[in-house]
């Protein structure tokens, strides 16, 4: 096992190109949510009856589901992109793992089944990142006919409705902090499994910010083909929770 200050210097290492790598997420899809928000502020305003809003929403609505679909091809680059940079990240830790290896273990490593698993991860990611002008459309839909069944003035319905454009920029900001967290720990996963690596050690960003269940589970020994409890009814690997910082340290003693 690592020393505590070798695993600080990881975590750190580790939490800092994550940080790196949400925000260039973050920034690439900056501009699909600043254009969501442009579509519904050109679409709805405050001063709009009842009957007015009620029409411009299907407008609305139609708008974000085409541009969800126009996004499509720039998804997909932008997910293949942050993919394949963490992709990047996780090969060059395990090279640096490999010169303890023996050759056959380092070839063995090289011919790990990786491009499955990122293939995977993009598709995934495309989704996600052409899912959110949907999920507009749809908070749209929501609160013009929730808020006229309950009687709601339309102005009030309306400011509400205009709040889709800060919804959206905060659902993208947590894709892009969960994905590439997510993708890393599945790019760890298939490349341990492939050595015979069959658990890891969880371990924790070790800053301030680490929820209590996570400190629980800092140093425990968990399988890969098992996701542990981490809280009730929550079962799931290091890194593979919202906003979760912590990652999987692959236990190679054995190999």
């Amino acid at each position: 096992m690592a020393s505590k200050q070798t695993q600080r210097l990881k975590a750190k290492e580790r939490f800092n190109t994550a940080r790196r790598l949400e925000g260039e997420y973050t920034h690439q899809l900056r501009t699909l949510t600043e254009y969501v928000d442009h579509i519904v502020r050109v679409g709805i305003n405050v001063n709009m009856t009842e009957q007015e809003l009620n029409s411009a929403r299907y407008r609305v609505e139609a708008m974000l589901t085409q541009y969800s679909e126009a996004l499509k091809p720039w998804a997909t680059q932008t997910a293949e992109r942050i993919v394949m940079r963490v992709h990047k990240v996780d090969e060059n830790e395990w090279i640096q793992i490999g010169r303890q290896m023996g050759r056959a273990l380092r070839k063995e490593l090289q011919d790990a089944p990786t491009g499955l698993v990122t293939r995977s991860f993009m598709a995934e990611n495309v989704k996600l990142i052409t899912s959110l002008p949907l999920d507009a459309a749809q908070r749209v839909h929501e609160m013009t006919l929730n808020g006229i069944t309950e009687g709601t003035r339309a102005s009030e319905i309306a400011r509400k409705i205009l709040e889709t454009g800060k919804v959206t920029k905060s659902r993208a900001m947590l894709i892009a902090r969960t994905e590439v967290s997510r993708t890393a720990t599945g790019l760890t996963r298939a490349r341990a499994l492939h050595i015979g690596s069959e658990v890891y050690y969880w371990r924790t960003s070790g800053d301030a910010t680490v929820r209590e269940s996570h400190k629980v589970m800092n140093g425990r020994i968990i399988r890969w083909d098992t996701e542990p409890e981490v809280e009730p009814g929550k079962h799931y690997h290091a890194g593979c929770f919202p906003n979760c910082r912590c990652y999987p340290e692959p236990i190679l003693d054995d190999i």
